[in-house]
């Protein structure tokens, strides 16, 4: 039986590098994305080309009816999930709190917060023990803005992230005594693409010089965590909150 993983928001970034590590290590890869259907199509073809198995599975997992489709879609191509990776997420533009408006609070928890609390649902009801499943991982993506407020800039990402952590440690304790590990990954400065989205395209190389390892990291780093959590090799870990963050 294949080991089975969806990963949320994977066409592009750490979501991409944690589909491409998975299928290197075994698992039959779900690569969710919402409307870059070429970038998520070129993972697909880079896992397929190695022998691997993956499907792109479009969905925008905020709105629930979407992500309930990506899930049977899953269920239809691949099989029974047993590990799930809640990767979407988004930023917006730096602003202070005095200024943002609701459409956008709403936006960042919709998709930040709620899409991964309808992700783990949909989830537990395959994997857990207490519906006849065989068991599982959950790894949600966090971020080190959790920790340090990000003033000025995003503080409405920061706090959808502590609400991240939150989530992760609950869930653990929910879920554990049914075969499920749920455990969160909290990045650092990355360099990606999410900066521009922030309107921030080179935020990664200005901020290097604040890491006390000197250099913004790279999604394979954090794809790297993402799969050791994932994995057997973690079987002991969960509730656990894992910083790579180049000790920032």
């Amino acid at each position: 039986m294949d080991k089975v993983v969806l990963i949320t928001g994977a066409s592009r970034g750490i979501g991409a590098a944690c589909a491409l590590l998975a299928a290197q290590q075994g698992w039959a890869v779900a690569v969710n994305y919402v409307t870059n259907s070429q970038a998520a199509d070129d993972v697909v073809r880079q896992i397929r080309a190695a022998g691997g198995k993956a499907v792109a599975v479009q969905a925008d997992v905020a709105v629930e009816a979407q992500a309930l489709r990506m899930f049977e879609t899953v269920d239809a191509t691949l099989g029974t999930l047993t590990g799930m990776v809640n990767n979407a997420g988004v930023v917006d533009v730096a602003a202070r709190v005095d200024t943002m408006s609701v459409a956008r609070l709403e936006r960042m928890w919709a998709t930040n917060i709620t899409s991964s609390f309808v992700c783990a649902r949909e989830a537990i009801k395959r994997m857990s023990t207490r519906h006849g499943g065989a068991g599982g991982s959950i790894v949600n993506l966090s971020s080190a803005a959790a920790r340090i407020g990000s003033p000025g800039q995003y503080v409405d990402y920061a706090a959808s992230k502590a609400a991240i952590d939150t989530f992760t440690m609950g869930l653990a304790k929910e879920v554990a005594s049914e075969g499920i590990r749920v455990n969160a990954v909290r990045p650092g400065i990355i360099d990606t693409d999410i900066h521009a989205s922030g309107g921030q395209p080179e935020r990664a190389k200005q901020m290097a010089a604040q890491v006390p390892l000197q250099r913004a990291g790279t999604a394979l780093e954090v794809a790297q965590a993402v799969l050791w959590l994932l994995s057997d090799a973690a079987s002991y870990t969960t509730g656990s909150i894992v910083d790579v963050t180049g000790g920032r």
